[in-house]
């Protein structure tokens, strides 16, 4: 039976492709879930894809995640440094998580160096572009077998 892998992407993801190509790339969201989508299926994984911009949504995703998800794979974007119950549902989560970061979010503005998502997930993954999508899913593949 297929895992299956949610990917829950926060505020502005939405717009990857068109803003600040120099630090996101030029591949929309689209993009990306497409392409996951074909590796998580030549893995075994069923890949689930979710975008909001609202805090209240990401955090019902995270709720349904809990009966459905095997895994987690959070880009909680801006709500990584200032979600107190981005972290809470996170931590009632109890599958394998990663949190996600296309950029490097270190080398950043100071604001950025702090996240609410890192103390409950299971691995951190930043600074690899989109590939960090690609790359997280052999390691959910790994972690779920």
């Amino acid at each position: 039976m297929a895992k299956t892998i949610y990917f829950i992407n926060g505020p502005n993801l939405n717009l990857l492709g068109t803003r600040e190509p120099e630090i996101y790339g030029s591949s929309t969201l689209k993009d990306i879930e497409d392409r996951c989508r074909a590796i998580g299926a030549r893995l075994g994984l069923t890949v689930v894809f979710f975008q909001s911009n609202h805090e209240g949504a990401i955090i019902d995703r995270l709720h349904e995640a809990i009966n459905t998800a095997q895994g987690v794979v959070i880009n909680a974007a801006a709500y990584t440094h200032t979600s107190v119950a981005i972290h809470d549902a996170l931590r009632a989560y109890k599958g394998y998580k990663i949190e996600l970061h296309i950029s490097n979010p270190h080398l950043r503005e100071s604001f950025r160096h702090v996240s609410f998502v890192s103390p409950v997930v299971d691995a951190v993954v930043a600074g690899l572009g989109i590939h960090g999508y690609e790359l997280v899913l052999d390691v959910m593949a790994s972690e779920l077998q």
